[in-house]
């Protein structure tokens, strides 16, 4: 059987509907368990955009999302109409309040995990599932397209990277390490070492990219887990760059576990549904040090075996997951992304 993971968003309303829609009869093919991402998350870095940024008395709004039908609409239609902000006049340091709790991931982590811990004392769940916390990169929350000024980012980087120091240190303070796994999702910086960023070449782009980590990933406890999703992205619908094969994104993550500075559990890397063997081909240059590496090869079962075929030639051990969080899809879609995740777990 083929070991599986869920990368983050699932489109249901409750974290309880995702445990029991996907975790009970997934639970045993998987490490980790996601809540699903429900609610504002669904949005990804959109959600802190309006939830945080927009709020924050130092930060002013340039752009927010053109209205639907003249009502408020908080989530772009596309990259043209993403949020955008500015430091206001006279900032030099952009400081969180109520550190721990103001970005919201910690609240929502320490409920998810009541919830799982519930379900396990029940016997609905498996008890070797730790709940897995997704967090947005800081480069992918603090984009140039959502701070467009000038000499921004240098004030609004640390200061977030900060407040996600806080977040991870009340997820320690609150959740039990043996039930924790955390995983950094990297779709600016996938998509922007990819070549899909005009501007930026990729050695630039790596290292604004692993200075991010080295400031994070130390501060995670080896007795927590680690793990990192690269991501094609989302917005306009997916994927949002398609490169022609593996090559930057495996540089990339060689990049990123070496930057770690602490062991790496799993690395999540997606895959077109037309990949072939160009496309897998650098794989074989891929330095997971020990983590386990899991393929984005769940669109549809169409040519699945092929695509596996493919894989396995540069990367013969593998495990598999969707593309990205499926969490925009619709919910009517539910059965089907269900469905053919159990497929994929019995294709040997």
């Amino acid at each position: 059987m083929t070991k599986l993971m869920l990368v983050g968003s699932v489109p249901l309303e409750t974290t309880k509907e995702v445990f029991e829609k996907f975790g009970v009869p997934l639970g045993p093919h998987l490490d980790t368990l996601p809540d699903g991402e429900v609610g504002p998350r669904r949005y990804w870095v959109s959600g802190v955009h309006y939830r945080v940024f927009a709020n924050h008395p130092d930060l002013e709004v340039v752009r927010r999302p053109r209205r639907d039908n003249d009502v408020e609409r908080l989530v772009p239609h596309d990259q043209g109409d993403t949020w955008q902000f500015r430091v206001k006049e006279g900032v030099k340091q952009l400081v969180f309040g109520d550190p721990g709790w103001r970005l919201g991931f910690a609240l929502d982590a320490i409920n998810s995990h009541a919830l799982l811990t519930a379900m396990k004392r029940e016997g609905k769940l498996p008890q070797h599932l730790r709940l897995q916390v997704s967090l947005p990169a800081v480069n992918s929350v603090c984009a140039p397209a959502n701070f467009p000024v000038p000499g921004d980012l240098d004030i609004v980087r640390p200061g977030f990277t900060a407040a996600m120091k806080a977040e991870i240190a009340t997820m320690l303070a609150k959740i039990p390490r043996r039930d924790l796994a955390i995983q950094l999702d990297l779709a600016r910086e996938t998509i922007e070492a990819s070549g899909g960023v005009p501007g930026i070449t990729m050695d630039a782009s790596i290292e604004m990219s692993t200075a991010q980590i080295r400031a994070l990933a130390p501060t995670i406890p080896e007795d927590v887990q680690l793990g990192y999703h690269f991501c094609f992205g989302t917005i306009g619908g997916w994927p949002r760059f398609s490169p022609a094969d593996l090559a930057p994104t495996v540089k990339l993550a060689n990049a990123v576990v070496a930057a770690s500075g602490r062991r790496v559990d799993w690395l999540h890397i997606p895959v077109l549904p037309d990949a072939g063997e160009d496309f897998f081909k650098p794989l074989a240059g891929l330095k997971a040090s020990g983590a386990r590496v899991y393929l984005g090869m769940v669109h549809t079962m169409r040519d699945y075996a092929e695509r596996m075929r493919a894989a396995r030639k540069f990367l013969p051990d593998f495990g598999v997951g969707a593309y990205c969080g499926f969490g925009r899809e619709a919910p009517s879609e539910v059965e089907r992304v269900l469905k053919e995740h159990l497929q994929a777990v019995e294709y040997k």
